[in-house]
């Protein structure tokens, strides 16, 4: 189901709630329309942006694009969407966003594999070093520019759940690999990135 079929009643729970997470118990979030992207989401304008159905990133080689959530993501939490890198290389969720320090979980087409790794971005500067982080766990998967990858991200008891097209999974203990236990959530890209049927929700 497209987003822009979503019941926007659900929607309203979701940002009204007083324990300040993106979704709560029985709950999702999606993301339906441009104001409620400008008033949930901190990114620039030019760089994210609804078209229709479709959450859509600009960024480059020297600038990655990046759109951050303003609530925490809950405690335990299941991250579903389809997205499309149709230029360069790179796709990123950023979890758990703490200051500038986050957990990466990344499509990298350069060297073809799926990623969780621990990261920073500086939003203030495209400085090597101050953006990006070491691999933690990866695996080989072909990725192409402009096809569809189904991808799930699922935190439970400080467990990392991480896979694409349900065919390639990636797994760790957030604790045990001591990366960010709680924060928000960012996606970033180093060239144009389309994202569709996104859901957030707490589980």
């Amino acid at each position: 189901m497209r987003i822009k079929h979503i019941v926007l009643s659900a929607f309203s729970i979701v940002i009204t709630s007083c324990c300040g997470t993106i979704s709560t118990a029985k709950h999702q979030y999606k993301i339906s329309e441009s104001g409620s992207l400008k008033s949930e989401w901190k990114s620039n304008p030019k760089e994210w942006f609804l078209e229709k159905d479709t959450l859509k990133g600009i960024g480059g080689p020297m600038h990655w694009g990046v759109i951050e959530s303003k609530k925490q993501l809950p405690e335990n939490y299941e991250i579903d969407f389809k997205v499309n890198m149709t230029r360069e290389s790179l796709f990123e969720v950023m979890l758990n966003i703490d200051k500038e320090n986050y957990i990466r979980t990344y499509l990298y087409q350069i060297d073809q594999n799926i990623v969780i790794g621990r990261g920073v971005y500086n939003k203030n500067s495209d400085e090597y070093g101050k953006r990006g982080g070491p691999t933690l766990f990866k695996k080989s998967m072909k990725l192409e520019n402009n096809k569809w990858y189904a991808v799930k991200i699922r935190v439970s008891n400080n467990q990392l759940f991480f896979s694409v097209d349900n065919e390639n999974f990636l797994e760790c203990s957030i604790e045990k690999s001591k990366l960010n236990e709680q924060g928000k959530l960012g996606f970033l890209t180093n060239g144009e990135v389309k994202i569709i049927d996104l859901i957030i929700k707490s589980i």
